[in-house]
């Protein structure tokens, strides 16, 4: 691939395309959030299923970037889905990478030789490179000192030291990309190693087919053409030369790696000066020493969870509240001002309803992914990963699954999307099949009006609830489940595949609140824009069978309760509770509801938490709206001024015992925390598997299970 360049006026009309590369934990997000701040957009890079994040920023007046944050890899030898997306970039592979591309390579400054392998590598492409040079300050309290301007004239790119936390360098870096761009840096002419000595004839060969590729990328297009999309007789002329030359890329990466290491070595005898390696420990490893020891290590991780949880609980209950009570008073209102028909019920009950229920876990979604983004920025998160991989891979997975399944406690929805960090195919794909059991945010409302109902508000010792530990129970069960379901079914997923957990710890940092904001709206608007597209439409529908039915039904109903009124007095108001129960009985999602009253009633429900279950299926927070509308009826004359707790509280069965008893409450919540009630859910499970059979068996193995200790639990507690 020969790269063009626009010339100067061109430029300053256009767009500069940018490619943001560097090694895994070199600064990378914090640099993008610095150029971009919330100009930024994700989506899927063309073809898989790995996140794309692409902003934009001023470099100059009149001159705009557009910034393409890629995936973090060590070098130019990829092995997961996500190196792969930066390799084919790289190489010009890729229709997603423009001709003006521009690489921004960082380049850790406490890591240097490691990272200078990655960064010669790009150079030796010959595209326009500006190493940006991070972490700096974490240089100098170790006692590393670069020289920058001799390391400069060693690689013949342009650098510039930044620290993105502080927005040190960034106008410096800006200025350097556009003039990369402009051409006013030269290409380096000299390769950083002899690269056509690798493989001579092979190379030589294969730039009579593409004469504008460097010698370097000649090699690789020798080593991955097969990934490539060349045409068949492309692919048999460089298959050809491959063998007429007997070109082994196994020993040419080899050589290739020993060789750059000896020139980073060279450059960094007379570039660099690092400290003397006795010196006492660095902050960094004597924190470790507590955080990873094997036994403080675990329990601090419990109580670092503990606390997670707490805290999203206690710090989104006000704003949930309030959004709770906003769409409260705009239904009402658009009801009151609204005239009584079947599009003004649509837009209360079916538009507003679903909305409000969408986001009001908004606040929980957005504290949950800025207090991991805390744990992430500081440095702790990794060692979480590091901690957990033990148990991991007894049930099938490994440390990386542990992000996923926390992120599960808000949203499946981007906890799935999370999973695709995992390398390993079988564990990536056991992830997803077992995130959907950690008890998200859509639970709790469900957890709370049962527990509130069916246990008793008991203290021991005075300040532990019994109400609370139940509800711990029910996340830890949770868990507890989703490992048991994992160890089962690594036994049936026949994918052999090895897998090695590699994990850099990054050293301990402050958080950077800019980047834990810019983190909150992004997840937040993902939140709303996947999963709430798909409630809206299941709401609408739900609304449509809760309304409507056979019209002979609907009419009898009708007729019925127009006798009542002509024949008798009755009060007018508990008259249209009963006629609306009555409507809801008969409708379609009423008929529904009788239908699996067989199947449910040993679980110890009746017909209307049947319903509920059916409308759940949408989305598990529709069983309080449910439930809201089915009890009215029970409080006669008196019902609006009963809260939800007081109607069900008061719901009996035909033979007047109480419908929420301890075996049937503790049945239902259990029924919740294991059935897949989330389309949304299974909507995402088939857009990252690219198939209908996992959330298939998701959706059976799920509600199997949910029936299965629902009725262990029932019948043993009843």
């Amino acid at each position: 691939m020969k790269v063009t360049f626009a010339d100067c006026s061109r430029l300053k009309k256009n767009t500069i395309h940018i490619a943001l590369v560097g090694n895994p934990n070199s600064g990378k997000s914090s640099l993008f959030n610095s150029l971009t701040g919330l100009n930024q957009k994700v989506g899927n890079f063309p073809g898989v299923t790995v996140d794309k994040k692409s902003g934009h920023a001023e470099l100059a007046p009149g001159v705009r970037a557009q910034i393409l944050d890629l995936p973090g890899t060590y070098s130019l030898y990829p092995k997961r889905n996500d190196e792969w997306v930066t390799y084919k970039v790289l190489l010009g592979q890729d229709s997603i990478a423009p001709s003006d591309l521009v690489i921004v390579l960082l380049v850790d400054g406490s890591n240097l030789k490691r990272n200078l392998l990655f960064c010669s590598q790009i150079i030796d492409l010959k595209i326009p490179v500006v190493v940006a040079l991070t972490m700096m300050d974490i240089a100098k309290r170790q006692g590393i000192e670069v020289d920058v301007a001799e390391l400069e004239r060693e690689l013949g790119v342009p650098i510039v030291p930044v620290n993105p936390r502080k927005n040190k360098g960034i106008a410096q870096l800006k200025k350097s990309i556009a003039q990369a761009a402009q051409r006013a840096y030269p290409l380096q002419p000299r390769d950083f190693i002899a690269n056509r000595s690798l493989a001579v004839a092979a190379v030589d060969d294969l730039k009579k087919l593409f004469p504008k590729v460097s010698d370097y990328a000649a090699v690789h297009y020798l080593i991955n053409h097969e990934n490539f999309d060349f045409d068949p007789p492309m692919q048999d002329s460089i298959g050809n030369i491959e063998q007429s030359n007997g070109f082994n890329p196994t020993k040419i990466q080899a050589d290739e790696i020993m060789q750059r290491y000896a020139r980073i070595r060279q450059i960094m005898q007379h570039t660099v000066s690092e400290p003397d390696p006795l010196q006492k420990k660095l902050f960094t490893e004597k924190l470790d020493d507590i955080l990873l020891h094997r036994v403080w290590g675990y329990l601090i991780l419990v109580v670092v969870l503990f606390l997670l949880f707490q805290s999203v609980f206690s710090l989104a209950q006000l704003p949930m509240d309030g959004i709770d009570w906003t769409f409260t008073q705009l239904r009402a209102w658009v009801d009151g001002i609204l005239p009584s028909a079947w599009w003004s019920n649509l837009l209360v009950n079916g538009v507003l309803a679903g909305l409000g229920g969408i986001l009001v876990f908004v606040p929980q979604i957005m504290i949950i992914f800025g207090l991991i983004t805390v744990l992430e920025d500081t440095g702790y998160m990794a060692r979480i990963s590091f901690l957990s991989d033990k148990l991991m891979r007894k049930v099938g997975l490994n440390g990386k699954s542990v992000m996923p399944m926390i992120s599960g406690f808000a949203c499946a929805v981007p906890a799935i999307m999370s999973a695709r960090s995992i390398e390993n195919r079988k564990e990536r794909l056991l992830t997803i099949l077992i995130t959907p059991l950690m008890s998200c945010s859509a639970r709790l409302p469900v957890y709370t009006i049962l527990i509130s109902l069916v246990i008793p508000q008991r203290q021991y010792l005075s300040f532990i609830s019994l109400q609370a530990i139940v509800m711990m129970g029910l996340y830890l069960a949770g868990v507890a489940m989703a490992l048991i379901v994992s160890y089962v079914a690594k036994w049936f997923i026949d994918l052999k595949e090895k897998s090695f957990f590699i994990l850099e710890l990054p050293v301990y940092r402050a958080p950077r609140w800019k980047n834990i904001f810019v983190t909150m709206i992004s997840k937040a608007k993902i939140f709303v824009t996947d999963a709430g597209k798909v409630i809206i439409v299941i709401s609408l529908i739900l609304w449509a069978l809760s309304t409507y039915g056979p019209p002979s039904r609907m009419a009898a109903v009708d007729a019925k309760f127009n006798s009542q009124s002509s024949t008798r007095p009755v009060d007018a108001a508990e008259l249209n509770i009963q006629k609306q129960s009555a409507l809801l009985e008969n409708s379609y999602a009423g008929m529904l509801g009788h239908a699996i009253e067989p199947v449910i009633k040993p679980l110890g429900y009746d017909w209307k938490i049947g319903i509920a279950l059916i409308t759940s299926f949408a989305a598990r927070e529709v069983f309080v709206g449910t439930m809201a509308t089915l009890y009215s009826v029970e409080g006669g004359k008196n019902a609006d001024r009963l809260t939800l707790r007081e109607r069900m509280d008061s719901a009996r069965r035909e033979d007047g015992s109480k419908v929420y008893n301890l075996a049937s409450g503790i049945s239902l919540m259990i029924f919740y925390m294991l059935a897949m009630q989330c389309m949304s859910t299974l909507a995402v499970v088939r857009r990252e598997t690219k198939s209908w059979k996992w959330p298939s068996i998701q959706l059976l193995y799920m509600t199997s299970l949910a029936y299965l200790m629902s009725l262990i639990a029932y019948q043993l507690l009843k």
